[in-house]
């Protein structure tokens, strides 16, 4: 009976949709908004197709993973989840747990800046309020205080190079006006992205038992940041040098290096594999994580990810065996 309830759903949400979609002047009318728990969640309906009334796969251009696609030349023991995305071909070529929710930590990041470039322009200018000082030990800054001035370019920078928590929070207060807002954009970002398996309570990745995402979510979120060219173009960059103004009017100078080894160069892609850029992440409670874009010989697109690897070493083993997976 319970199943033939649901089919009974489903068949007058699909009767409902072919009605609405001849209505008015022959044109094509839908009101089926994006829900996170609806049965038909996994369809973004469009016009592409009007004479069948076709719907298209909200995935028809995403990698898709249901479950763990493991290659016996990829060693991932020592890390909770990771994956391979083919973007050309919407290929998913490894994937170990990729639904489980872990601690981003700095991947966090990665929305970060991508809804900061969605809805800010390069030379907003931003001005630190005092909570850009973070208190937790260990926590990544650059030195931004209260009254610092800098343009949103210069914070993002800052964010993904170095990793800079004071930088996300001076981007997020900027944004909305308020971490919590910001939030709030990040989240509405992730449901819209088909990332149901994330949440954010913060723009920067340190730890809380409610800001959790996924292997899969990171690659959903990762996909959509490289279609900007500023993010690709600060994430390829090992260094970053710029000139900002403090709360006095005077300018101070800041230089950062990428905490990622492959664009130090202290680690090396396999042959044939360029490593475009990319984010890491480490706390004691994520692990250590890094999500990469890289490029074939042909310059295909991949998207590769580990997350909770247990040592920065082991990190970067994995993933350099990972990324080997492009070449087979």
């Amino acid at each position: 009976m319970k199943c033939t309830n649901k089919r009974k759903r489903l068949v007058s949400v699909i009767l409902l949709f072919v009605m609405l979609s001849f209505t008015g002047c022959g044109q094509l009318q839908f009101d089926m908004p994006y829900a996170a728990d609806s049965e038909v969640s996994s369809f973004r309906v469009v016009t592409l197709e009007e004479e069948r009334g076709t719907a298209v796969p909200f995935a028809s251009e995403l990698c898709v993973a249901d479950g763990n696609i493991m290659s016996g030349d990829v060693d991932m023991n020592a890390a909770s989840g990771a994956g391979l995305f083919d973007i050309s071909n919407c290929t998913t070529l490894y994937a170990k747990n990729v639904h489980e929710k872990l601690y981003p930590a700095s991947l966090t990041k990665i929305m970060t800046a991508l809804v900061a470039l969605k809805h800010g322009s390069n030379d907003m200018m931003l001005t630190a309020s005092a909570n850009v000082k973070i208190q937790e030990s260990g926590a990544s800054v650059c030195g931004i205080k209260a009254g610092d001035q800098m343009t949103l370019d210069q914070a993002l920078h800052l964010l993904l190079i170095n990793s800079a928590n004071d930088a996300a929070v001076m981007i997020a207060e900027g944004i909305a006006g308020s971490v919590e807002g910001f939030c709030e954009m990040m989240n509405q970002e992730a449901l819209a992205l088909g990332a149901t398996n994330t949440h954010f309570v913060n723009p920067h990745g340190l730890p809380d038992d409610n800001h959790y995402t996924t292997v899969y979510d990171m690659y959903l979120i990762m996909n959509e940041a490289i279609n900007y060219t500023a993010f690709n173009e600060i994430i390829h960059m090992d260094s970053y040098t710029t000139v900002y103004t403090d709360s006095n009017g005077a300018s101070k100078e800041i230089t950062v290096g990428s905490t990622n080894l492959y664009m130090q160069g202290t680690q090396q892609a396999p042959s044939g594999i360029t490593v475009v850029g990319g984010k890491t992440g480490t706390t004691n409670a994520a692990g250590h994580c890094l999500a990469l874009l890289a490029r074939d010989s042909s310059s295909n697109p991949y998207i590769s990810i580990i997350m909770r690897a247990e040592s920065r070493d082991l990190l970067y083993s994995q993933m350099t065996d990972l990324l080997e997976e492009i070449n087979n």
